[in-house]
Protein backbone atom coordinates (compact mmCIF):
# COMPACT_ATOMS: atom_id res chain seq x y z
CA UNK A 1 0.00 0.00 0.00
CA UNK A 2 1.29 3.60 -1.07
CA UNK A 3 0.59 6.53 1.20
CA UNK A 4 0.96 9.92 -0.08
CA UNK A 5 1.65 12.77 2.22
CA UNK A 6 0.91 16.47 0.86
CA UNK A 7 2.26 19.34 2.31
CA UNK A 8 3.83 22.79 1.01
CA UNK A 9 5.10 26.07 2.54
CA UNK A 10 7.81 24.77 4.76
CA UNK A 11 6.88 20.90 5.24
CA UNK A 12 5.37 21.13 9.08
CA UNK A 13 2.16 19.21 9.40
CA UNK A 14 3.86 16.92 6.48
CA UNK A 15 6.88 16.30 8.34
CA UNK A 16 5.36 15.14 11.34
CA UNK A 17 2.74 13.38 9.45
CA UNK A 18 5.45 10.92 7.79
CA UNK A 19 7.26 10.59 11.87
CA UNK A 20 4.58 9.43 12.72
CA UNK A 21 3.70 6.92 10.07
CA UNK A 22 7.04 5.83 9.81
CA UNK A 23 7.02 5.15 13.95
CA UNK A 24 4.29 3.33 13.45
CA UNK A 25 3.96 1.08 10.16
CA UNK A 26 8.46 1.34 9.04
CA UNK A 27 7.71 -1.10 6.09
CA UNK A 28 4.95 1.59 5.15
CA UNK A 29 5.67 2.92 1.73
CA UNK A 30 5.46 7.05 2.38
CA UNK A 31 5.47 8.90 -0.80
CA UNK A 32 6.36 12.57 -0.05
CA UNK A 33 4.60 15.25 -2.10
CA UNK A 34 5.69 19.06 -1.76
CA UNK A 35 3.96 21.85 -3.62
CA UNK A 36 7.37 22.93 -3.19
CA UNK A 37 11.06 21.53 -2.50
CA UNK A 38 11.54 22.89 0.88
CA UNK A 39 7.96 20.69 2.09
CA UNK A 40 9.40 17.81 -0.09
CA UNK A 41 12.94 18.16 2.24
CA UNK A 42 11.13 18.10 5.45
CA UNK A 43 9.45 15.19 4.30
CA UNK A 44 12.23 13.12 3.36
CA UNK A 45 14.14 13.95 6.16
CA UNK A 46 11.50 12.73 8.69
CA UNK A 47 11.48 9.45 6.81
CA UNK A 48 9.43 9.08 3.86
CA UNK A 49 10.48 6.67 1.07
CA UNK A 50 10.83 9.00 -1.53
CA UNK A 51 9.37 12.42 -2.77
CA UNK A 52 8.61 14.90 -5.43
CA UNK A 53 7.88 18.53 -5.94
CA UNK A 54 5.61 20.82 -7.80
CA UNK A 55 2.23 20.47 -9.04
CA UNK A 56 3.18 18.18 -12.03
CA UNK A 57 4.33 15.85 -9.75
CA UNK A 58 1.73 15.66 -7.34
CA UNK A 59 -1.06 15.13 -10.29
CA UNK A 60 1.28 12.62 -11.50
CA UNK A 61 1.13 10.51 -8.40
CA UNK A 62 -2.45 11.32 -6.83
CA UNK A 63 -3.93 8.68 -9.15
CA UNK A 64 -1.27 6.27 -8.42
CA UNK A 65 -1.39 6.00 -4.17
CA UNK A 66 -3.87 4.12 -2.28
CA UNK A 67 -4.20 6.74 0.59
CA UNK A 68 -3.35 10.50 0.33
CA UNK A 69 -2.88 12.26 3.30
CA UNK A 70 -2.28 15.99 4.75
CA UNK A 71 -4.17 18.97 5.15
CA UNK A 72 -7.75 19.80 4.38
CA UNK A 73 -5.93 22.53 2.55
CA UNK A 74 -4.81 20.61 -0.06
CA UNK A 75 -8.43 20.27 -1.77
CA UNK A 76 -8.98 24.17 -1.45
CA UNK A 77 -7.80 26.19 -4.96
CA UNK A 78 -5.35 28.86 -3.49
CA UNK A 79 -4.76 26.74 -0.29
CA UNK A 80 -2.07 27.14 2.09
CA UNK A 81 -1.31 31.10 0.93
CA UNK A 82 -1.65 30.41 -3.19
CA UNK A 83 0.42 27.20 -3.24
CA UNK A 84 -2.31 25.23 -3.79
CA UNK A 85 -3.06 25.41 -7.65
CA UNK A 86 -6.11 24.48 -9.40
CA UNK A 87 -4.57 21.61 -11.30
CA UNK A 88 -3.08 20.45 -7.80
CA UNK A 89 -6.75 20.35 -5.83
CA UNK A 90 -8.44 19.07 -8.69
CA UNK A 91 -5.87 16.39 -9.21
CA UNK A 92 -6.10 15.15 -5.05
CA UNK A 93 -10.13 15.23 -5.65
CA UNK A 94 -10.25 13.29 -8.73
CA UNK A 95 -8.07 10.76 -7.24
CA UNK A 96 -9.57 7.37 -6.03
CA UNK A 97 -7.43 7.41 -3.32
CA UNK A 98 -8.72 7.41 0.04
CA UNK A 99 -8.05 11.30 1.60
CA UNK A 100 -7.54 11.14 5.19
CA UNK A 101 -7.30 15.21 6.28
CA UNK A 102 -6.41 17.28 8.72
CA UNK A 103 -8.91 19.88 9.37
CA UNK A 104 -5.83 22.34 9.24
CA UNK A 105 -7.66 25.83 7.44
CA UNK A 106 -5.89 29.01 7.43
CA UNK A 107 -7.10 32.30 6.38
CA UNK A 108 -11.46 33.47 6.25
CA UNK A 109 -12.76 28.91 5.95
CA UNK A 110 -13.74 27.54 9.44
CA UNK A 111 -15.25 24.24 9.66
CA UNK A 112 -18.06 24.36 12.37
CA UNK A 113 -18.75 21.40 14.47
CA UNK A 114 -15.35 20.29 14.39
CA UNK A 115 -13.55 19.78 17.32
CA UNK A 116 -10.75 21.85 18.00
CA UNK A 117 -7.86 19.59 19.44
CA UNK A 118 -4.04 20.43 19.36
CA UNK A 119 -2.54 19.21 16.34
CA UNK A 120 -0.44 16.52 17.70
CA UNK A 121 -3.84 14.82 18.78
CA UNK A 122 -5.37 15.27 15.29
CA UNK A 123 -2.25 13.18 13.45
CA UNK A 124 -2.65 10.73 15.93
CA UNK A 125 -6.03 9.92 14.76
CA UNK A 126 -4.64 10.35 11.10
CA UNK A 127 -2.37 7.77 11.82
CA UNK A 128 -4.71 5.69 13.55
CA UNK A 129 -6.54 5.72 10.64
CA UNK A 130 -4.54 5.00 8.20
CA UNK A 131 -3.40 1.94 10.27
CA UNK A 132 -6.94 0.53 10.27
CA UNK A 133 -6.85 0.96 6.17
CA UNK A 134 -3.86 -0.60 5.91
CA UNK A 135 -5.14 -3.46 7.86
CA UNK A 136 -8.07 -3.77 5.87
CA UNK A 137 -6.04 -4.28 3.26
CA UNK A 138 -4.06 -7.22 3.65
Amino acid sequence: MQIAVLDGQGGGIGKHIVEQLRKRMPELEILALGTNALATGAMLRAGATEGASGESAIRYSAPRVDIICGSLAVTMVYGMLGEITPGIAEAVMLSQADKILLPVLRGNVQLIGVARIPLPHQIEALVDEVGRRCQRAL
